[in-house]
């Protein structure tokens, strides 16, 4: 019984669902956060079964590959805290957000179901209970995004979703199809193994193009990525739910498929060049948005096509740190968004800002990359510098470019010096945690996830593009205000706060929205 433990944190939930759909009453809020912190002592409890035992799949309930069967491992075990720790917090906050709502137990209800769906799913076993669970999720999302049915651009969002939900579905449901006639087998840690072997032939490789598609439209990457910044229609509760494993279930199922993923380098490639654009399209139309929200869920975007960049480049175990860091403080934005806007608005404005030029800029990145290599060869024996891949260093560039924007900041003209010691300490403490964090991720998911392998000519052009592409962006940021008020900026910002349009070139792509009016 002990291996089976996992499954009970979403099972607690669907009791919880089930109570809120049949019963309902006052009762349903409290029971609901009383399940989920039940959940997030289970995922607890999983995680010391998994350091007395060590990695293992359940025997399955069911027949013939098909029924449940939990995987525990560093991979399993990280999704489950996380999603059971942003789920049980967010059924906190809806508890007070929607009290007085007359559907409030409505939305507890499918709030459960979906967080369910996530936890059978990070935890699945085979390939029935993962394209099961990746359904259900997709279906208690759908209910959510139209909590409030009669605002036209919920409906438009819930729509759109939903199209992009099933053509992934189905991408999915061909690559569990081409992976049990390859392998032979529905068991996720055997196929991984026989994919490690060099097994599966030509069907490992389809599997993993359509794995890589069911990942894109999971995860919002350009151009389908307009549903996702129309969700602000729903609670706010739900932007934060997002980020329990629901936007970034695209992620994790590479993860999950790793071994399969590295048998199609090409699948790689096209995922980091998409990731990549995706990452710097939504940073750059962030910049733009007036509304808090928005902005936030352009920056999730953003996020979203880092992490597929990360998984091209083949470096799993810091694609599965960054859904962990990425949605612990996003999923707080967005639960304290409305207290933010009310401490901002209260604050007097202490006057002009420091604007950095271009010498202060280009210094600021020149100190920047010098802060990062002394780091890591001051460091590297701690961190095994030396054996770090040519992508994760690549990657770490990238990083730094932001802390250079921090920099720039510090060493305008017009600003104090404690800012820019300050600033300077930052960006230390920023080089210093990315070596640690990514040591620790690699240590921790050793023998799970497989190692990065060494680049070949297209993977070195790939490296080269982005840090080119991320680091002109990254000035051009810095240098924004200089530019600001010139009317081309102008033009440009008005297109970019607009996406560019792809959402609504999407639109009409789909046949235009006949939207059902309100009663």
């Amino acid at each position: 019984m002990l291996t089976l433990l996992p499954l009970f944190a979403p099972l607690l939930l669907i009791a919880a669902a089930v109570f809120a759909f049949r019963r309902g009453g006052p009762r349903v809020p409290a029971l609901a956060e009383a399940a989920g912190f039940g959940a997030l002592l289970v995922a607890l409890a999983s995680l010391a079964l998994l350091l007395a035992r060590g990695s293992g799949t359940s025997g399955l309930v069911g027949w013939g590959g098909i029924g449940l069967s939990a995987r525990l491992d560093a991979v399993s075990a990280a999704m489950l805290l996380l999603v059971s720790f942003v789920g049980w917090v967010v059924l906190r906050y809806s508890r007070t957000y929607l009290d007085g709502e007359a559907r409030q137990g409505w939305f507890t209800g499918w709030l459960c179901a979906a967080l369910a769906g996530v936890l059978f799913l990070v935890q699945a076993g085979n390939l029935a209970q993962l394209l099961a669970a990746w359904i259900a999720t997709s279906l208690a999302l759908h209910r959510l995004l139209l909590f409030y049915p009669e605002r036209v651009a919920a409906q438009r969002a819930a729509r759109k979703k939903r199209v992009f939900s099933a053509i992934g579905t189905g991408a999915l449901l061909g690559a569990g199809l081409l992976a049990w006639i390859g392998f032979g087998t529905t068991d996720i840690a055997a196929i991984n193994a026989l994919a490690r072997e060099g097994q599966g032939s030509w069907l490992a490789v389809a599997a993993a193009g359509l794995l890589a598609l069911a990942a894109v439209l999971k995860s919002a990457q350009f151009p389908t990525h307009g549903w996702l910044t129309e969700v602000m229609e729903a609670p706010t509760p739900v932007s934060a739910l997002l980020h329990a494993g629901v936007i970034n279930a695209g992620g994790f199922l590479l993860i999950r498929f790793a071994d399969v993923m590295l048998a199609a380098p090409g699948v790689l490639a096209v995922l980091a060049m998409l990731g990549g654009f995706t990452a710097l399209f939504g940073a750059l139309v962030m910049l733009t948005q007036p509304a808090v929200k928005t902005s936030l869920a352009w920056s999730t975007v953003a996020q979203m096509g880092f992490m597929i960049l990360q998984c091209g480049l083949a470096l799993f175990p810091l694609a599965l740190l960054h859904i962990l860091a990425h949605s612990l403080y996003k999923a707080h934005a967005f639960l304290a968004s409305g207290g933010a806007v009310e401490q901002v608005a209260g604050l007097r404005r202490p006057g002009p800002v420091a604007v950095p030029d271009g010498a202060a800029v280009g210094r600021a990145f020149l100190l920047a990359l010098a802060i990062y290599a002394g780091i890591g060869a001051a460091f590297g024996l701690a961190f095994g510098f030396g054996q770090k891949s040519p992508q994760a260093l690549a990657l770490g560039g990238i990083l730094i470019f932001g802390v250079a924007y921090l920099l720039a900041q510090g060493l305008a003209d017009a600003a104090p010096r404690p800012l820019t010691r300050r600033t300077a300490f930052y960006a230390a403490a920023a080089a210093v945690g990315y070596f640690a964090l990514q040591s620790a991720a690699e240590f921790l998911t050793a023998g799970v996830l497989p190692a990065t392998p060494a680049p070949g000519r297209l993977e070195w052009t790939l490296m080269l593009l982005a840090v080119l592409s991320f680091g002109l962006v990254a000035v051009a940021q810095a240098l924004f205000p200089l530019w600001a008020t010139h009317p081309a900026a102008a033009g440009l910002r008005v297109h970019l706060s607009n996406g560019l349009y792809a959402n609504a070139a999407i639109d009409r792509m789909l046949g235009g929205w006949a939207l059902r009016k309100a009663s």
